[in-house]
């Protein structure tokens, strides 16, 4: 007998009510499974978008750096003059149960911060280049994390669903059929037996 279930009609009804359980928890696995791929496939959209701008972006504040270098010699005390920017903070929202992070940046406004007697207009131009980077890197590695983290979803919600699929819901349907077996023979051989007495009777 499977799994050492005595063959009963009690455990038969018991047996049926957690297969039932065990398909309606599949359907809802799988159904989870599915929204958090929409999900994790319109944010890897929004991710390569960010990308390519920061990319662009990337390019244009080197370039504009490399003029501010070459016209001011290098910079790097003058970077020395822009402050720790601490206007990150973080919170969670759920998805289908999985905590997606939301970075809420409140970015400050761009101002001259290294004074324009030692600078020029190139310096500037690097610094709101740079700036608008931090900005788009903020929003890349929000989405990049919720990727990370519905990926990671995805993969836990599809292994319990293969589980339910491929080794409870048979095991359940196995028990079933084991226990129905086991009553249908012992039903025959109780009217077998009811059909002797009466035979006997007569």
């Amino acid at each position: 007998m499977t799994n050492q279930i005595f063959p009963t009609k009690g455990n038969l009804i018991a047996v049926k009510k957690s297969l039932e359980l065990a398909r309606k928890g599949f359907e809802l696995m799988d159904r989870k499974r599915n929204i958090l791929i929409r999900e994790t496939m319109s944010l890897i959209d929004s991710a390569k978008e960010i990308q390519e701008v920061i990319n662009t972006t990337y390019a244009e504040a080197y370039k504009a750096l490399q003029i501010a270098n070459m016209t001011l010699g290098i910079c790097d005390d003058l970077a020395e003059t822009v402050p720790v920017d601490d206007g990150i903070s973080l919170d969670f929202r759920s998805v289908m149960g999985v905590n997606i992070p939301i970075v809420e940046y409140s970015p400050k406004p761009v101002e001259n911060l290294y004074g324009y007697s030692r600078t020029n207009s190139m310096l500037d131009d690097a610094f709101k280049k740079f700036d608008q980077v931090k900005n788009l890197t903020v929003k890349l590695a929000e989405t990049e994390n919720c990727i990370y983290r519905l990926a990671d979803g995805i993969k836990k919600t599809g292994k319990r669903a293969n589980s339910l699929k491929n080794i409870i819901i048979p095991r359940f349907e196995k028990t079933v059929r084991d226990i129905s077996n086991v009553l249908e023979e012992k039903e025959r051989e109780e009217f077998s037996r009811l059909k002797v007495i009466k035979g006997d009777a007569l």
